[in-house]
């Protein structure tokens, strides 16, 4: 039995003592482990590797119709990661190859993080510590006296697992929270003291939006100009989902049309942009970061944990098991 586990250089894992571990122990001393740096100008090379392979452990490696077509023993993938858009899944179901994303594993380091933009960027933290560093200022007044935490009013789009997460971290700290989604549980919101609305209202009257809905096809470009224009009181965005469901164009008019304060980005439309050439960079309203907000010591050994259990399990005919299963 051979088990690949490979990806882009950088989001390759530093270690991976974990996952074999986990994958010897499940599945036998004698299976075949093998690591494999991708690089999309090496495909044939990965072709090779990957032709007699029974299950592939990637994040975000685009496994088309092409890649099936060279991995025709592949049973299982399993994705290191909540999102699973990088996987052809028809192709997947068409030939009953199991696919396993990781369900959850870093509910409580995005939460954290997304409360982190905010408060950096309602406290000019990026603005201020540019002054100080580049500019050799001390002089407060180049950032905009903002309210209050406690003042503002949070509207979340998706409320989810982290989107609730975020909300109780916001209440917290004294923030009204708006939520929009069409599967809330009610129950919930009204138990963390958040309110459900439309996504008119929320956009009407929040003072920082945060996007944590999963991509699907209703939400892919659901972010873009017009929906900035509506944005009533000019809200900082937060962007902790995914890329696809901003248009990166229409943001960055927005910013500088005036329609929202600033950005926090902790995703892009590629998950390997041009920076240098990049127009949302560069700004000093705008915070991005490289999709970094599930990484905690913490986290990643739960990451890759999970991601070589579910190949344990699915390939042991335990797929009652297995964390989330999307194909089979």
């Amino acid at each position: 039995m051979k088990i690949v586990i490979s990806d882009y250089k950088d989001s390759m894992m530093p270690s991976h003592d974990i996952e074999f571990e986990v994958l010897k122990k499940g599945l036998g001393e004698d299976v075949d482990v093998v690591v494999y740096e991708y690089s999309d100008d090496k495909k044939e090379e990965f072709y090779q590797v990957i032709q007699d392979a029974d299950a592939l452990l990637t994040a975000f490696i685009q496994f088309d119709k092409e890649m099936f077509d060279h991995a025709p023993n592949i049973k299982v993938i399993s994705i290191n990661a909540t999102g699973y858009d990088n996987v052809d899944l028809s192709v997947a179901k068409s030939r009953h190859v199991g696919i396993c994303p990781v369900g959850e594993y870093c509910t409580i380091d995005v939460a954290e993080y997304t409360i982190s933009l905010i408060l950096s960027l309602v406290k000019n933290l990026k603005i201020y510590s540019y002054d100080v560093e580049k500019n050799h200022k001390w002089r407060y007044e180049v950032g905009e006296a903002n309210k209050r935490i406690q003042d503002l009013t949070l509207g979340v789009f998706g409320f989810g697992k982290i989107g609730k997460a975020v909300a109780k971290r916001a209440v917290a700290l004294g923030m009204r929270v708006l939520a929009c989604d069409p599967k809330a549980d009610k129950e919930e919101a009204v138990r963390l003291d958040v309110e459900i609305v439309d996504s008119e209202q929320l956009m009407n009257e929040s003072d920082v939006i945060t996007n944590n809905m999963n991509l699907n096809e209703s939400n892919y470009h659901f972010f873009d100009l017009e929906k900035f224009s509506k944005m009533a009181q000019k809200p900082y965005f937060i962007n902790m989902g995914r890329g696809a469901c901003v248009v990166e164009e229409d943001l960055s008019k927005a910013l500088d049309l005036g329609y929202i304060k600033g950005a926090g980005l902790d995703v892009l439309k590629d998950e390997h942009p041009d920076l240098a050439h990049h127009d949302l960079v560069n700004r000093n309203n705008v915070i991005i970061t490289p999709h970094a907000a599930f990484y905690t010591s913490s986290s990643i050994a739960d990451l890759q944990r999970i991601s070589s259990q579910n190949i344990v399990y699915y390939l042991t005919n335990q797929k009652e098991k297995v964390f989330k299963l999307v194909s089979d």
